[in-house]
């Protein structure tokens, strides 16, 4: 698709880039660092979008020119070089159109927000659990490896190192851009290690994630809230036979339960409860939004449907395969270790070329 530099939207953004110019040398500007912040982060977001727009036109006007030289010239080796040049140059053309075109594409607003995952177990019984806990450590070693924390809401175990529910938090800069598309079933197939014929088994575990809500993006009324309070089960010594200190708060009109008990404080497990609440309460709402909106779901890449089975991991050989996609791995112990770039990289690029298709 070639872009016409004079679109609205686009010399919008530099005439927005010459604008914030001024404003962050603004004194007053400088005085108001809250401001001065947002003002240099809006500038350095524009940035590379308006040095493609300035380098887009500057290949325009040397193919115009190189195009004139290719028909006025008659020695044969000039024309040659004028040739390669050209293809060099509509090679860099295509490529800053792309670019161009995913800059001004619509963002999602949750892409900045941390998240909160829920991993449950499905089909397979212990080894659904087992694999459950491996997702766990999987997306924790991801989180770690790009600076951001984690921190468990709420877990039921499954007694033998697996859950049967796990969910936590991950905070971080774009952590919703980059986990959103785990959303789905994943897929094990291997033999278990209760498994004494050597027969490869297939479980299930499924993988929600949610962008954080803030209180003004869903407001819950308290008096839709029934919060119990009960004994902690699990890890912690005698202190959890002592004091009621896990949460449970239903949220009545919808009928959504949330619990948390890993913390000794009830104070602070009803504020990690009411954070996951929120974040259902957002993700059911914006779920309904999509729905009602199918050219937007024509454009997404599996991050919406949760019943949808996205990926297998098989033990025997060492495969990761991304159904959305189509894109096999033979990565299976890097990926679990947290190297999950290269499949994400693939889906938002996927994403990326269905929006432009529709677009």
């Amino acid at each position: 698709m070639e872009l016409d530099l004079e679109n609205n939207n686009i010399t919008a953004s530099e005439q927005r880039y010459e604008e914030l110019n001024s404003l962050i040398m603004d004194p007053e500007v400088m005085r108001d660092q809250d401001l001065y912040r947002k003002y240099t982060q809006e500038h350095s977001n524009l940035l590379p979008l308006v040095n493609n727009m300035r380098r887009l036109r500057e290949v325009e006007a040397a193919l115009k020119e190189n195009t004139l030289l290719l028909y006025e010239s008659e020695e044969s080796d000039f024309r040659d070089l004028v040739r390669e040049e050209i293809s060099e140059l509509e090679a860099e053309k295509k490529q800053l159109d792309r670019d161009i075109l995913l800059a001004i594409q619509p963002k999602d607003p949750n892409d900045e927000k941390n998240v909160i995952v829920e991993i449950r177990a499905g089909a397979g019984g212990d080894e659904a659990g087992l694999f459950a806990a491996e997702l766990f450590r999987m997306y924790t070693s991801y989180a770690e490896n790009r600076n951001w924390t984690t921190e468990i809401i709420d877990t039921n175990e499954t007694g033998i190192g697996g859950f049967k529910e796990i969910v936590f938090m991950i905070e971080g800069r774009g952590a919703f851009s980059r986990l959103k598309y785990e959303s789905g079933v994943h897929r094990v197939q291997r033999v278990p290690v209760t498994e004494s014929g050597g027969r490869i088994h297939t479980s299930t575990v499924t993988v929600a994630v949610l962008p954080e809500a803030e209180d003004v993006d869903v407001d819950i009324d308290p008096g839709d809230l029934q919060i119990d309070t009960y004994r902690a089960s699990g890890a912690g010594g005698q202190h959890v036979n002592k004091t009621s200190s896990a949460i449970r708060i239903t949220h009545l009109p919808t009928g959504v339960v949330v619990t948390c008990q890993d913390q000794r404080s009830q104070h602070k497990n009803r504020e990690k409860a009411m954070r996951h609440l929120r974040s259902i309460l957002l993700d059911q709402k914006q779920s309904e939004q999509a729905s009602a909106i199918a050219s937007e779901r024509r454009s997404q890449v599996g991050t919406g449907d949760r019943s949808e089975r996205i990926r297998t991991y098989n033990y025997p050989q060492g495969r990761v395969t991304d159904h959305r996609i189509g894109l096999t791995l033979y990565q299976l112990e890097a990926i679990l270790l947290g190297d999950l770039d290269e499949i994400i990289e693939a889906l938002v690029t996927a994403e990326h070329e269905a929006a432009m298709q529709e677009a």
